[in-house]
């Protein structure tokens, strides 16, 4: 019992974290470029697992197994980087720290519907919650009586199918390789190609560096080190289902954030969007037949 309730403290401390993120992007966006943010906050979280890794992974060289997951972090890398890259130029662009955290929630509805394109079975109540993120959406993008999508809102949604991308990856190759190692090289590698576009693209000056240093501190160290570590040990006596449910509660707490740290607000028909977003988000989390299975099991 004792075990359960840790689990789930630190499920929500790592939701917690994760949707006040959105909030350290939104104020590091006025400092720094976005590829000098994600950056130096990807190869902050790099370094944070460092640590983690000799602590909690201790395991004999495999030379096949390290190769792999080299070459596997490589690749879940560079989905990263585009992922990370076209969220951060969107929440520049939006200026919604709101907007942005359910936007990117969206990922959890693209999974499914991806998984299903790819000829593999997905759960009825994955589509319905589709429909209700499709209906939020709408209602979310809105300005006045007309359905407007704006660049950051495009920027946001793409961002969102690399993330779902980036999942479908992971559950490909998690079980083949050094799990924390993967996730240090794949921050690693996402950091690296981050700052070669900063240095083409972007003037890098340390004083602006500086300025953003509290919230790229807590994207890279937060976010990354600390929150995934939280969602290791969270998993070990979490049921899965549960697990990701609560995850995705994370955009909620980045419109928690957005309101209280930057005072930011939406009209009562975004806030219904974001509502119906939410509850496909859920809905698109669940399995029919085990809620069923569930219900028999307590008659």
């Amino acid at each position: 019992m004792k075990a359960r309730i840790k689990s789930t403290i630190l499920l929500f401390l790592t939701a917690i974290i994760w949707g006040f993120a959105v909030v350290a992007q939104r104020v590091g966006a006025d400092y720094v470029g976005p590829f000098t943010f994600n950056g130096i906050r990807f190869l902050l979280g790099a370094c944070s697992l460092i640590p983690v890794i000799l602590i909690f992974k201790k395991e004999k060289f495999n030379k096949e197994k390290f190769l792999k997951t080299l070459f596997v972090g490589f690749a879940a890398g560079v989905i990263l980087f585009i992922g990370a890259s076209l969220q951060q130029f969107g929440i520049e662009i939006t200026g919604s720290v709101g907007k942005a955290a359910f936007l990117t929630g969206l990922y959890t509805i693209f999974v499914p519907v991806m998984r299903f394109m790819m000829g593999k079975r997905s759960s009825v109540l994955s589509f319905v919650g589709a429909a209700f993120a499709l209906l939020g959406l709408f209602l979310l993008c809105m300005t006045g009586n007309r359905i407007a999508f704006g660049k950051g809102d495009v920027l946001l949604i793409l961002g969102a199918v690399f993330w779902a991308l980036h999942i479908l990856v992971v559950d490909k190759f998690v079980n083949s390789v050094s799990p924390l190692k993967f996730s240090m090289m794949q921050f690693f590698f996402c950091g690296i190609l981050s700052m070669i576009f900063a240095l083409l693209t972007e003037d890098i000056q340390l004083s602006a560096i500086g300025s953003a240093g509290i919230p790229i501190l807590y994207g890279g160290l937060m976010s990354v080190g600390i929150a995934y570590t939280c969602q290791i040990l969270a998993q070990k006596n979490a049921d899965p289902t549960f697990a990701a449910v609560v995850f995705s509660t994370e955009s909620v707490f980045g419109a928690i954030g957005g309101a209280i740290i930057l005072h930011e607000f939406m009209s009562r028909r975004g806030y219904l969007g974001c509502a119906l977003i939410f509850i496909g988000i859920i809905l698109s989390q669940l399995d029919l037949k085990t809620i069923l299975k569930l219900k028999e099991t307590k008659k």
